[in-house]
């Protein structure tokens, strides 16, 4: 069933007050110039583009793909511009993490950071610990090879050279997008000890700030699970990780689905995403079905009108603080690597991207002048992604065609200058 709805929105950003939707009997595909249903209602001033949305469904349906499987929600701050099967949950793709994005901001908020914490148990004599190394995680997706190399030079600042007994791991520990502890507690033995570099650490360290020392603790025994924190553990080291808005952007960038699904697992895995789309963000339950939240599997289903209302929201969210979207979302014009590298998009559009075999998904938010915020979402359906993706191009850039854009350049992330592996997110404890 096509359909293609444009006019005055009447949903708040809320979600809420929404006026019942007629429903629309099954037709025969038609051309759509002649359809009835395609005409443009009066209610939408924005002529122009109307007609650039239906000629890119037209174009679609002429090369021979299924108008009903192709869906598209397109709406300034109060009027929508185009749908098509625009409350019809869709396979999402990595828009997923849109989902995935709010549920996280929702639980900590955009400055949060995770604790991975350093323990000691045992004595400490002429730098070498007669006891074992305890790390403690609360579930940092983004701790990787410089976050364990600025540990390891943490620990010889505080003279420890080597660790005559275990590593053990507690908690929630992550390295490297390996969430199984044991996995993720070698990875760090090797990360401590320059000793037992392989080419892959060395050129992670190779892109540090010059001057980044080599760290060098050896640990003599196996890396094991713990349960509970022993009562003579004593703090060495607390490690913050880079603030949530900066992890997020780093998961959207590269698409990450590891950290994507880690980030699901904290807050309460799958079906909590879902539910925080609906309770925060108003999204009717029948618009989005998920079974994770990387977006893996055509079974992760939302409608493009549910992304653009989560989109939405997390603006909403953000609000109160220095961040945006573009904080958290490739921008095009701006961000040149991860997803994003190949697109030819409008220079300011901020977006989020989505593949899978037959789907080629994107989404997003285009800062104008004249319109407010456009928000838009298409997802294709169909064994052409890659010419999906070229369309899909073409259809934003005609669209700002008569738009005032306002580009987007700069981001939280340049005014404090993060980055991996930075020692000043260490905090030592030098009475231990």
């Amino acid at each position: 069933m096509l359909d293609f709805i444009a006019g005055i929105i009447v949903t708040s950003w809320f979600g809420i007050h929404r006026q019942p939707q007629p429903e629309l009997k099954p037709m025969e595909l038609l051309p759509w110039s002649t359809t009835a249903i395609f005409e443009l209602p009066r209610l939408n001033r924005d002529r122009h583009s109307s007609q650039k949305i239906v000629s890119y469904l037209e174009n679609l349906t002429d090369q021979g793909f299924e108008g009903n499987r192709q869906g598209i929600w397109v709406q300034s701050d109060w009027t929508v511009l185009g749908s098509n099967s625009g409350q019809t949950a869709l396979p999402a793709a990595s828009l997923t993490k849109v989902a995935t994005t709010l549920a996280a901001l929702d639980k900590w908020g955009v400055q949060h950071q995770f604790l991975t914490d350093i323990y000691l148990v045992g004595k400490l004599n002429d730098g070498i610990v007669e006891g074992d190394l305890i790390i403690q995680g609360s579930g940092d997706p983004f701790f990787v090879w410089e976050e364990a190399i600025a540990l390891g030079n943490a620990l010889n600042q505080l003279g420890i050279r080597k660790i005559q007994g275990d590593l053990l791991i507690i908690d929630k520990f992550y390295m490297n997008y390996q969430d199984q502890s044991l996995a993720a507690g070698e990875l760090f033995k090797q990360a401590i000890d320059q000793t037992q570099w392989q080419r892959e650490v060395r050129q992670q360290h190779d892109q540090m700030p010059a001057g980044t020392m080599a760290p060098q603790v050896a640990i003599a025994g196996k890396v094991k699970t713990i349960n509970h924190l022993s009562e003579q553990a004593q703090l060495l080291i607390r490690h913050r990780s880079l603030p949530l808005g900066e992890i997020l952007k780093q998961m959207n960038l590269y698409s990450n689905n590891q950290m994507a699904q880690m980030l699901t697992d904290l807050v309460g895995g799958a079906v909590k995403l879902a539910l925080v789309g609906q309770e925060v963000a108003g999204v009717e339950p029948s618009e989005i079905e998920l079974v994770n939240g990387s977006g893996l599997g055509e079974s992760n289903r939302i409608s493009p009108r549910a992304v653009c209302q989560m989109l939405i929201t997390i603006e909403r969210l953000l609000h109160s603080s220095a961040w945006s979207t573009a904080d958290l979302f490739p921008t095009a014009g701006r961000d040149t690597v991860g997803t994003v590298q190949a697109r030819s998009l409008p220079p300011g559009t901020i977006l989020k991207t989505g593949t899978l075999d037959r789907v080629s998904a994107l989404a997003g938010v285009i800062p104008t002048g004249d319109r407010g915020n456009v928000y838009f979402s298409i997802i294709n359906y169909g064994n052409q992604v890659e010419r999906f993706r070229q369309q899909q191009d073409i259809l934003l850039n005609d669209l700002v065609q008569s738009w005032q854009l306002i580009p987007n350049n700069l981001s939280v992330a340049t005014k404090y200058n993060w980055y991996l592996g930075d020692p000043q997110r260490n905090s030592l404890n030098i009475e231990h």
